[in-house]
């Protein structure tokens, strides 16, 4: 060992009032770039917006597309300028024509989500999140074994022993600085890294300890879980078996998993996790944080689940609805010819292109994405981003709360929810033509 010093989800979706006017300059800021939503350092309005109070590296680089120039982007159509309207009349008409659409990226906020899943009813597609495959990971061992999951309070306040596996949440830069114990807590922590070297900069309050694993993660992941249910194995690894003693022993142990990391089958992992987890709480505490749900992934399934009952990689068609999570996964759908339109939406910034595909495309992005939406048979309506120059809610990466964004600035962009209604109404006069 090598050694380093120092919830069930609502049956009903909420309806968020309007958030309040936007802040002044140098006002406490809700981040939108990451699921874990931090609220505790302010952005002052420029070109492109300032972050105060923090170095994160994933805030910074987001905030880079948000230049006053880079707004400065009119709608297209088949890559030629046009009018809202005029993308909204030739947008909605090509709603009307698909026979299967998929609606895929689905990278907004709450109003935007509740509003894309009543368009979806209009047309009958399916609904798949940019990072589909990672909420996968997540969702089947939750579908299969139920769920113990722990909030960032939590761990913050009560976590001795952290377990980060198969991830050094470099991805999430401000994680461990939001759960450093408090210092009234009395809690002496130790983070253990299993399978993955820990980030460059240093763990507050905390001891550092990194274990190898046994063989690939899902080898790891199994044989941890066997040694801490005290099954006997022959020749387990010695720095895993000391690990299942101390997870045994800790008052409070976190397991900490970064779905989108892991291969394919993933859930196989979390699966095991889960079990573990489960395992020590017949003697002991321990919860599971899954860090995830990027791009408004957590917000979007959530959203879908309150309106629907059902996750998403769903389809609302003819029959109901259906849940099919490996037929509905985005690349298999492209791939296999199986729907006829995607409309793709990506709010949060320019790097969620729309994939190469040879079906119409409708896109609702980020204006930075027009560069990659100029070709035939896509058309692109530039929309505001929740958080920077719109206002709205995003829920958390622990799903224990729904925060609010305030815009900063207003660019005179529409919202996701405002593009997605407009559509709708104009089906809706297609629809009632057509009698």
């Amino acid at each position: 060992m090598n050694t380093h010093s120092p919830t069930p989800t609502p049956a009903h979706a909420p309806d968020p009032s309007p958030a309040a006017a936007p802040p002044a300059t140098g006002a406490p800021w809700t981040c939108p770039f990451c699921s874990l939503l931090c609220d505790g350092f302010d952005l002052q309005d420029g070109d492109p917006p300032r972050l105060l109070g923090s170095d994160c590296p994933r805030a910074l680089k987001a905030l880079a597309a948000f230049s006053r120039t880079a707004t400065l982007v009119s709608p297209s159509i088949d890559g030629a300028p046009a009018t809202l309207e005029a993308a909204l009349d030739a947008a909605a008409a090509r709603l009307s024509e698909a026979r299967q659409p998929l609606f895929g990226g689905l990278a907004t906020d709450v109003a935007g989500m509740r509003q894309l899943y009543r368009l979806a009813n209009t047309c009958g597609a399916i609904l798949d999140h940019a990072h589909g495959e990672a909420l996968m990971h997540t969702l089947r061992p939750l579908q299969d074994r139920g769920q113990m999951f722990t909030t960032l309070a939590e761990i913050r306040t009560r976590a001795d022993l952290v377990v980060c596996f198969g991830t050094d949440a470099t991805n999430y830069p401000e994680f461990f600085r939001r759960c450093a114990p408090t210092t009234d807590s009395g809690v002496q922590r130790r983070t253990v890294f299993v399978g993955a070297v820990p980030p460059a900069q240093a763990i507050e309050s905390s001891s550092v300890d990194i274990v190898a694993g046994q063989g690939d993660l899902f080898d790891t992941a199994a044989t941890l879980a066997a040694l801490v249910e005290q099954r006997g194995l022959p020749q387990p690894a010695t720095e895993l078996a000391e690990l299942a003693d101390a997870l045994r022993a800790a008052r409070y142990a976190v397991l900490v998993w970064e779905p989108a990391q892991l291969p394919a089958h993933g859930a196989l992992i979390g699966e095991a996790l889960l079990r573990l987890v489960m395992s020590l709480n017949r003697s002991t505490r321990a919860g599971m944080f899954a860090l995830g749900g990027l791009d408004g992934a957590q917000t979007a399934n959530a959203a879908m689940t309150w309106l629907s009952g059902l996750p998403l990689r769903s389809r609302v068609g003819p029959r109901g609805l259906e849940h099919q999570p490996l037929q509905y996964a985005t690349d298999r759908l492209l791939a296999g010819d199986e729907v006829d339109l995607l409309l793709w939406v990506a709010s949060f910034g320019p790097k969620l292109p729309p994939p190469p595909t040879g079906v119409p495309r409708i896109v609702l992005g980020h204006p930075a994405l027009a560069a990659h939406c100029a070709e035939k048979g896509t058309i692109f309506i530039p929309v505001a981003t929740p958080g920077v120059n719109a206002s709205g809610h995003l829920l958390r990466a622990d799903s224990v709360v729904a925060l609010p964004l305030h815009a900063i600035r207003d660019d005179g962009l529409p919202g996701v929810a405002d593009v997605a209604r407009a559509l709708d109404a104009r089906l809706a006069l297609v629809a009632e033509g057509a009698r």
